[in-house]
């Protein structure tokens, strides 16, 4: 008896002690909160925000640091944003083989810069830099670099990066369900513990996106429209990349004090979506994260900018094509300004029947007219933008914009746009739910901004309440002559200095070293997950409509109870250069009884919208919404199709709008690099070229192209349906309602263009003024084999395709040489074309050669590293083990590899010869693809500082214009 109660005894005891140890997590939870999300404050301050969401066995994480550019101490601006890079260096445990020997050599490199920073004479500061150079060198040999991204591959991350803005700094990563304890492990010690490694050629990295944003016109017009809205506040005084002088200035003092004053649990939410459960979540999080350390968060103060009355005019010169902005500034996330300007902007733009897609894209008064909202935790604007037409002033844009603005205070807008604005934007909702990079984006957004959850989820419903008096009232109050207008005019920017390169001993590469950390990451172990690949015949159903055997392909939507329908055909603009003009022309068009701006409305009323679009081998027609409305919506378009009016007075000025964007085009760096990439592959004759010229277009009746429009489903199609109707109902909607001849016509013969052959090396330059060079090296390989996919994939994985490669670890850490460098052998389109290898690199105009050199190297003599290659593998073996192709990404999935005659999932030949490969398949794959093979390179930079007499030694120099790469 005594023995049973001693018994009795330790077992209450025991229990009592289970309980104790069992650690409870309070949360709390918003009413009708679609995410269904867990809000969790640990202990230490931490917020820990959570969504389920089941769609692939996979979460996606951002941990959001509420500290921004704003935070930045006026002396050392950009401070926010590289220390976002320095958090790729490792810590005390990760990214060094001996912390004890490394400290002290980055402790003197941190007391060199302060040396460095104040010291005005160029000669002294060279000495300086070069004693900076030395010691970090010497710390090279010790650290090992980019292990963070190896740990990421260990564990099998994708998008892996992060980003900075005003408010805020996010860290990203999307990693397989069963690895988010190895997640937590490693990212409570990256936060806790960053070393600043390595600081000197990061820096220069990030000067590199530095001259990015000096040769982009867009990123310059609103660092000055935030400098007119915001004169006093961190907002407008300086910019999240920082001032030049500052980055090439740093202190990394001032960064450790960023650190300790920001990076703190309690200013801190890590916020995910995705397959886990939320119980054993929290529990992990806390069990690693919960050591970090609160302190006291500096207290953000600001000056309350004076209330504006009168209009700020700023002129903006660049390359780019004359544009304009305007903004209304307002107060932050947690006021009723943001809610009104949110509302204000769909009534003016909302893609379909807002005052502005109405009166002034719909009419081509002007182009690309738009509005948005920016809400900000501290301040919101509201930016109106447009671009003039040919022989329009910026000003006469001005007045358009302005003028609908008019209407708003006037309450000249119908009463219904408001409902329909406000279900519009729940269907935007809708969708980014089926997406958990949106979903757990949305608690960041949130959190940084500093707002509550229940704020954030009650946003439709707070605008639902919104009267249209109460919206012309405040329209009446606050959009008045109190904006800031930038003028972006075509001009030489006079501001932006040339740097000069600095020179920089290239850190020596550890690529066999792992810290002890990487191992037992790697040697640890989790439940494992086994791939699921797409098996077309079942995840497609199939029917036929009877009377002309339309193929029908169905998936279910079994989420929401929303629908895409797709006609797609097999015919685009290298089957009819006409295609891509009717693609335009039918946007503008009305019916015989409908003008174009009530049939636009009339599909917003509904919840639906259309579209057509052409690509070079394919036009698909595109309905979507709410599937309540199908039917509707079906009738209204294919009505709309039948029975098109021709307007000749918006055939011209269409006309007119599309040579005004093609003399765009020739200014807009992004355009002339897509262009001259075609070039590169095709020469003179490319798919670029392929357009009608100015004469044609002027010639084109507008009764011919209403003709074909009318015409479009004599041509054999095929539809794609992904919604939660039934096949069967469907089809017999279908039957009914969709118009198509019982015989079709046949598909116009479509034009092959001839490939570039890279028997010989030839540089191509296009000239194009900005700080930041272009280069890309072609080489020409065989016709497609689906064999050689798996170890393609695992070629480009270990040489140039991830921020772990050997590419990304020469170029841009190593040699300091690029922001933007990759290398990747490419598969084609389709099976008319060739595989080729393909290098891209962004570097400063004096570094061209540099660049030039040093990835002819690493073609011809690709480093050899074990460890690396097997982390490339291990990684890709770890992704295809959780990715998933669901919803209406399977069709695209079975189109896409029906064109290159494969009909089943081919990454399942990927992941089971992925186990089987050596470095000596890589090794053999590089050789015989890559090494010692002449190139097609082409350079687009700035004439005036390239040294053409280098680049003349890799190739015979070809000078190339705009109308040839654009042939127009």
């Amino acid at each position: 008896m005594k023995r049973l109660s001693l018994f009795i005894i330790c077992s209450l005891f025991f229990c009592s002690t289970i309980v104790e140890a069992q650690k409870q997590y309070n949360y709390s939870v918003v009413p009708n909160d679609p995410l269904k999300t867990r809000i969790y404050t640990l202990e230490n301050g931490l917020t820990v925000m959570m969504s389920v969401y089941k769609d692939a066995p996979r979460i996606q994480t951002y941990v959001a640091i509420k500290a921004g550019s704003k935070n930045d101490p006026a002396e050392t601006t950009g401070l926010a944003h590289y220390f976002e890079h320095i958090m790729f260096k490792g810590t005390s445990k990760f990214g060094t083989s001996n912390w004890e020997k490394e400290k002290p050599l980055i402790a003197a490199v941190s007391d060199l810069y302060e040396i460095f920073r104040k010291t005005t004479d160029e000669a002294k500061r060279d000495e300086i830099y070069h004693q900076i150079d030395s010691i970090s060198y010497q710390a090279s040999l010790i650290a090992i670099p980019n292990e963070y991204d190896k740990l990421m591959s260990a564990i099998g991350a994708n998008g892996t990066n992060a980003f900075t803005s005003v408010d805020q700094t996010v860290y990203v990563e999307d990693i397989p369900s069963n690895q988010l304890e190895n997640w937590s492990k490693i990212q409570s010690n990256r936060f806790i513990d960053p070393i600043f490694r390595l600081f000197h050629t990061e820096l220069e990295t990030i000067y590199e996106e530095k001259n990015m944003t000096l040769t982009k016109d867009s990123r310059k017009v609103y660092e000055h429209l935030l400098k007119g809205l915001f004169p006093h506040h961190p907002y407008g005084t300086q910019t999240t990349i920082g001032e030049a002088e500052h980055i090439k200035n740093p202190s990394m003092k001032n960064i450790q004090i960023f650190h300790d004053n920001y990076y703190v649990p309690n200013n801190a939410a890590i916020c995910i979506s995705g397959d886990f459960n939320p119980d054993e979540a929290i529990q992990v999080i806390d069990k690693y994260f919960g050591e970090w350390k609160p302190v006291t968060v500096p207290k953000f103060s600001f000056t309350k900018e004076s209330k504006s009355t009168e209009i700020t005019k700023i002129d903006v010169k660049g390359q780019d094509a004359e544009n304009i902005s305007i903004a209304w500034r307002f107060d932050g996330a947690n006021s009723n300004d943001a809610d009104m300007i949110t509302l204000i902007d769909m009534i003016l733009t909302n893609g379909t029947a807002g005052l502005i897609d109405l009166n002034l894209n719909k009419k081509q008064a002007c182009i690309n007219a738009g509005s948005s909202p920016q809400i900000m935790a501290d301040y919101s604007f509201l930016m109106l933008t447009g671009k003039p037409k040919t022989g329009q002033t910026l000003e006469q844009v001005e007045q358009l914009l302005l003028g609908q603005v008019e209407l708003v205070k006037k309450g000249e807008f119908p009463d219904w746009l408001i409902e329909a604005a406000i279900n519009d934007l729940r269907l935007r909702e809708i969708k980014e739910h089926e997406a958990n990079e949106s979903r757990a984006m949305a608690m960041v957004d949130a959190f940084t901004s500093g707002i509550s959850w229940e704020r954030k989820v009650t946003l439709l419903d707070r605008l639902s309440k919104i009267t249209k008096q109460q919206i012309v009232d405040y329209a009446k109050q606050n959009l008045l002559n109190n904006y800031v207008v930038v003028y972006k005019r075509v001009g030489k920017d006079e501001s932006v200095k040339k740097v000069k390169k600095p020179k920089i001993t290239p850190i020596f590469i550890n690529r066999e070293l792992e810290s002890n950390f990487l191992k037992s990451i790697k040697e640890s172990t989790a439940k494992p997950i086994e791939p699921v690949f797409v098996d077309f015949e079942t995840a497609i159903k199939k029917s036929i409509l009877p009377n002309n055997n339309i193929p029908v392909l169905y998936i279910a939507n079994e989420e929401n109870n929303t629908f895409s329908l797709e006609y797609k055909f097999d015919m685009g603009a290298n089957n009819d250069r006409y295609l891509s003009i009717e693609s335009q022309y039918i946007k503008f068009l009305g019916t015989t009884s409908i003008s174009p701006e009530v049939l636009t409305q009339e599909f917003y009323k509904i919840g639906c919208t259309w579209d057509m679009s052409v690509t070079r081998d394919e036009m698909t027609l595109k309905l979507s919404g709410l599937n309540q409305n199908f039917v509707k919506a079906l009738d209204l378009f294919e009505g709309y199709i039948q029975d098109v009016k021709a307007d000749t007075a918006a055939l011209n000025k269409m006309i007119e709008g599309v040579l005004k964007k093609r003399a765009d085009a020739k200014k807009n760096q992004q355009s002339l690099q897509s262009a001259l990439f075609a070039y590169g592959f095709f020469g003179k004759n490319s798919p670029s070229t392929n357009v009608l010229s100015e004469k044609e277009l002027k010639k084109i009746d507008a009764n011919m192209l209403i003709s074909k429009i009318k015409d479009v489903f004599s041509y054999p199609h095929k539809i794609y349906y992904y919604g939660p109707s039934s096949l069967a109902d469907l089809t017999n909607v279908l039957k009914e309602h969709h118009q198509a001849p019982v015989a079709f016509k046949s598909i116009p013969v479509a034009k092959v263009y001839t490939e570039q052959s890279t028997d010989k090396n030839i540089v191509y330059h296009l000239d194009y003024p900005a700080r930041q060079a272009v280069v890309v090296l072609l080489s020409k390989g065989g016709k497609y084999d689906k064999s050689i996919e798996p170890i393609l994939t695992l070629f480009n994985e270990y040489f140039g395709g991830s921020m772990n490669s050997i590419v990304f670890q020469e170029l841009r850490e190593a040699r300091s040489l690029a922001y933007t460098a990759m290398s990747f052998y490419q598969k084609p389109i389709d099976l008319k074309y060739s595989f080729f290898s393909l290098s891209y690199i962004a570097t400063q105009n004096d570094k061209v050669i540099d660049a030039m050199k040093a990835i002819k190297e690493l073609l011809n003599n690709m480093p050899l590293s074990d460890k690396s290659f097997l982390l490339a593998k291990d990684g890709i073996i770890q992704r295809l083990r959780t990715e998933r192709i669901t919803k209406g990404s399977i069709f695209d999935t079975y189109d896409a590899n029906n064109k290159m005659g494969i009909n089943y999932d081919i990454r399942k030949d990927i992941y089971e010869k992925m186990s089987t490969f050596t470095i000596a398949d890589v090794k053999k794959f590089q050789e015989e693809k890559l090494k010692d093979k002449n190139s097609i390179i082409l350079i687009l930079g700035d004439k005036k500082d390239l040294n053409f007499k280098e680049i003349s030694k890799f190739g015979k120099i070809k000078t190339i214009t705009p109308e040839m790469v654009f042939g127009f």
